[in-house]
């Protein structure tokens, strides 16, 4: 079932949490390749680890748009997937996921994400193939240019509920946030089933195991 575009009208925080065991579905070449998201990341425009804390400028004008706009940006060579959430500048990372396979993605479509984005020209293992921000947009073919300021768009490009929503979530400090940038906000979640799959496993360093609350 695709998720309503209203769902993405929620606090950074909130929106982070909703989106994990959502997949992610993009066609190409008539096949479309799927992520469950496992791993996001809140932004707010009022702290400094986020992008639009630098101010509006056309790069970041996705941020300053209607929660389920999406901002895709370059980071460490490759592409950025985010949406924008409630409240201007505030967005969700989707960080992590793992490679999906139903009747609507079938096994082929892990075939054709893992010559998308192979390792040091061999086959890149199952299930590192999306653990990490830019790996995962490699995976499901997800450029900057040709998605940054749309919105999810039926045929194209969706978002699934697939009717896995955890119970328990792992939130922890984001990564990669520098020295004095609000590095210690813990406002990284992850699931915990998939804690090894993601971009780095949080059960090594500070973490807490949070209840999500029903519906």
């Amino acid at each position: 079932m695709n998720v309503s575009p209203a769902c993405f009208d929620q606090e950074p925080i909130d929106l982070a949490k909703f989106l994990i065991g959502k997949v992610l579905r993009h066609k190409v070449n008539g096949y479309w390749l799927a992520a469950k998201i496992i791993e996001t990341e809140a932004y707010y425009k009022n702290e400094k680890g986020s992008h639009s804390s630098l101010g509006f400028t056309e790069a970041r004008k996705a941020m300053f748009m209607a929660p389920g706009t999406i901002y895709m940006y370059y980071a460490r060579g490759g592409d950025s997937l985010n949406f924008s959430a409630r409240g201007k500048g505030n967005s969700v990372l989707i960080k992590s996921g793992i490679a999906y396979v139903d009747r609507r993605s079938p096994v082929k479509t892990i075939n054709m994400m893992q010559t998308m984005n192979p390792i040091n020209g061999r086959v890149r293992d199952l299930e590192k193939l999306c653990s990490g921000q830019t790996l995962l947009c490699k995976s499901l073919g997800l450029k900057v240019p040709e998605w940054n300021l749309k919105r999810l768009q039926r045929g194209r490009f969706v978002l699934h509920d697939v009717g896995d929503t955890p119970s328990l979530l792992i939130q922890a400090k984001r990564l990669g946030i520098p020295k004095g940038r609000d590095e210690d906000l813990p406002y990284r979640f992850l699931y915990p089933d998939y804690a090894n799959q993601a971009t780095r496993s949080p059960l090594h360093c500070d973490h807490q195991i949070i209840q999500l609350e029903p519906g």
